[in-house]
């Protein structure tokens, strides 16, 4: 009985987050309006991380499945927040979207935690994810000055995220390690 294999979910999870992650860093850094990031965000960010989160669920790995499917919430949430200000629906203070980042900022401290055991890559990803998140709420509570900050950190997460992505995919075309992710910080009992 020959077995099939299966794609790793974690390639268009992380290709998703990357992009969208680098899109709203250009955004933060004046270079680019809203438009891309709220198409990106709802359908690479948001929809693909959420069926990326559901497929890890099937391979029966939590961590892939909550990451995942957090992300993807994360940019569905933003994009809703983005355009009910637009249309002035149920408009959201630049505090109210910092409360939504802090929600956020402590779910990712709590994924940088189980990165520990996964490997260095993941924890760099995380590290830089949490690091950004917290120079956000910063951002919102009063410190705008602390975004471009954010910006550049998060813009090294989106390619932290997309060597791992390269390294899943190249990795296993080549049938060998070519780009390493190194050991987990904290080994399992």
């Amino acid at each position: 009985m020959s077995t099939t294999k299966l794609g790793n979910p974690a390639v268009v999870g992380l290709s998703g987050f990357g992009l969208t992650t680098l899109l709203l860093q250009f955004h933060n850094l004046g270079w680019c309006g809203l438009g891309p990031i709220i198409a990106m965000g709802f359908i690479f960010g948001g929809l693909a991380q959420l069926i990326a989160g559901f497929m890890e669920q099937k391979t029966g790995n939590n961590f892939g499945f909550a990451a995942f499917s957090t992300y993807g919430a994360f940019w569905i949430g933003l994009g809703i927040i983005w355009l009910f200000n637009f249309f002035d629906i149920y408009p959201s203070t630049t505090t109210d979207v910092g409360f939504y980042l802090v929600g956020f900022t402590l779910l990712t401290l709590i994924f940088l935690i189980g990165s520990l055991f996964i490997h260095k890559a993941m924890v760099v990803t995380f590290a830089s994810l949490a690091l950004g998140f917290i120079l956000l709420d910063f951002a919102h509570f009063g410190f705008p000055e602390a975004t471009t900050s954010a910006a550049i950190i998060l813009i090294f997460c989106a390619f932290s995220a997309w060597y791992m992505m390269a390294a899943i995919v190249i990795n296993d075309v080549a049938g060998k390690e070519i780009l390493k992710v190194g050991k987990p910080i904290i080994k399992s009992l």
